[in-house]
């Protein structure tokens, strides 16, 4: 039986980079240049403008929120005096930046483009760089065809990663410095995978960008669990979140390159599963 959505909020240009915090949705709307919280009842608070495009979420240990600024390269942080600069990532990531995953330690793990995806740049493998809380900045994998939405296991010991061309998900260990090894595929897609979504039983939602779109729930070794159809958008991010972690947050939108005067029809909708969500984010 179809999941039934509910509408969480809409008039939004591009969602992305969604995270679970103290009781609220937090997200980029990176072509509208602002980061914005919102509760599962649609009560929306916009939090900072990001001149150069936020896109991935994260939180200090003392809740001060980080940033990805994409077009820059830069990963920044929100203080009661405004946005600061932790990095400056652009000698480490050849293309624009996207999204990341932050440990509880406050290390961050940021993917990137690679290359131009608007000019018809041919694709190339790219870097992904780990900035510690301090600023400290270093590629800690290489070789990853456009990694995209990330998590890591409640352990702590594992980092899963999705390869949107390389149509797969990818995973790591994590050591005590917070460096990766042992490179290895977690599931083989056949389809482009973008945020993704870690449960308590150890599978993931994965974000399906293709206009039309999907959220699928996929085990490590690739069987898909569950497919939920959106015919009329891309799917471009998802989270679980809410009091027990059981809402599938969606985020959705027509393309991933609106242009200027393009309608704000990208919207957020949710989904009651079973399953809750585990690891981080």
């Amino acid at each position: 039986m179809p999941r039934e959505a509910r509408l969480i909020l809409n008039d939004l240009v591009f969602p992305e980079g969604p995270r679970w915090y103290e009781g609220r949705l937090w997200f980029s709307d990176m072509h509208a240049h602002e980061v914005v919280a919102v509760t599962p009842d649609g009560e929306r608070e916009t939090i900072v403008e990001v001149p150069n495009q936020p896109s991935g979420l994260g939180f200090l240990p003392d809740g001060r929120l980080l940033i990805v600024s994409m077009t820059d390269r830069k990963l920044l942080r929100l203080d009661p005096d405004g946005l600061w600069e932790v990095a400056d990532i652009s000698d480490m990531a050849p293309y624009h930046c996207n999204d990341m995953v932050t440990d509880s330690e406050g290390n961050c793990y940021i993917g990137n483009f690679g290359f131009d995806i608007t000019d018809g740049s041919p694709p190339r493998a790219t870097t992904m760089v780990m900035v510690t809380p301090d600023g400290e900045s270093s590629v800690v994998a290489d070789g990853l065809q456009f990694p995209n939405g990330t998590v890591i296991t409640p352990d702590g010991k594992t980092l899963v990663v999705g390869e949107s061309w390389g149509q797969r998900l990818t995973a790591f260990d994590i050591a005590a410095d917070g460096s990766l090894s042992n490179q290895r595929v977690w599931a083989e897609l056949g389809f482009p995978p973008d945020g993704i979504a870690l449960d308590a039983e150890g599978a993931i939602w994965v974000a399906v960008p293709t206009n039309p779109g999907a959220l699928v729930r996929v085990a490590e070794g690739g069987e898909i669990l569950e497919r939920i159809d959106v015919p009329d958008m891309g799917v471009y991010a998802c989270m679980l979140g809410g009091e027990e972690r059981k809402i599938l947050f969606s985020l959705e939108a027509p393309t991933s390159n609106p242009q200027p005067g393009d309608p704000r029809r990208g919207r957020i909708r949710a989904f009651d599963v079973e399953v809750g969500g585990a690891g981080l984010p």
